[in-house]
């Protein structure tokens, strides 16, 4: 397990945050798709790593399939949280595992990324999609499993209702962003696939583990809002 070596944005300046100030930094902070070396995902994470000769692993034999995320934010009292969903365990893909609500982008979306995230959420939870004011998008992440995820960050002011759809969803919960803006809770693990190293990275709130794609884009949401 390796740790970030930054230092972790003060506590005043994360308080600063509004819907205003993040849809600015989100704006200025983007990459366009494609750009050379700016690309997110896990086979960058090894190449930046270095992970040998072989780290590039071999080239995709078709396009990754569209896919797109809501990130939530939540506006309490306290201060902002991050909205995640806990998938169920019967699931075919990635059961029980932390999750935003999302999915692929199916033919009614036009190809829009806001429009499938909102869509998803809806779908997964009953948050209305008039709810979501979206200030924004992460760069997109690239999955070894054939995915190009589109985050898109929106902001939710209390109260709103939930009604989770129980195939799908075991359970939602929030995570406050002031943890996840702190570089100090970004543990870079390490596991054996296939003979290789491969590197992930994972978030413990509370006694949840949140890893993989989803904690590769907190990271990412983390380093955009923290300044990195």
């Amino acid at each position: 397990m390796e740790q970030r070596h930054i230092l972790p944005p003060g506590s005043a300046e994360r308080q600063r945050l509004t819907r205003e100030a993040i849809a600015r930094t989100l704006a200025a902070s983007r990459h366009p798709a494609g750009e050379a070396g700016r690309e997110r995902g896990d086979a960058h994470l090894e190449r930046q790593l270095g992970g040998g000769a072989d780290a590039g692993g071999t080239a995709p034999t078709r396009p990754p399939v569209p896919a797109a995320v809501l990130v939530p934010l939540v506006e309490r009292p306290e201060g902002l949280t991050v909205l995640l969903t806990q998938r169920t365990d019967h699931l075919a893909h990635h059961p029980g595992q932390i999750s935003f609500p999302g999915g692929r982008l199916e033919d009614s979306d036009l190809g829009d990324a806001v429009t499938a995230a909102l869509r998803e959420t809806f779908e997964e939870t009953g948050l209305e999609p008039e709810r979501v004011e979206v200030l924004g998008r992460l760069d997109d992440y690239v999955t070894g499993t054939g995915f190009i995820i589109t985050p898109v960050v929106g902001a939710i002011a209390p109260p709103f209702e939930l009604l989770p759809d129980p195939f799908e969803v075991a359970e939602v919960f929030e995570v406050p962003l002031a943890f996840i803006l702190d570089p100090e809770n970004h543990k870079l693990h390490r596991r054996v696939v296939e003979g290789r190293h491969r590197p992930f990275w994972a978030l413990t709130w509370e006694e949840r583990v949140i890893w993989g794609a989803t904690a590769g884009i907190l990271v990412n949401l983390s380093d955009v809002l923290g300044g990195k």
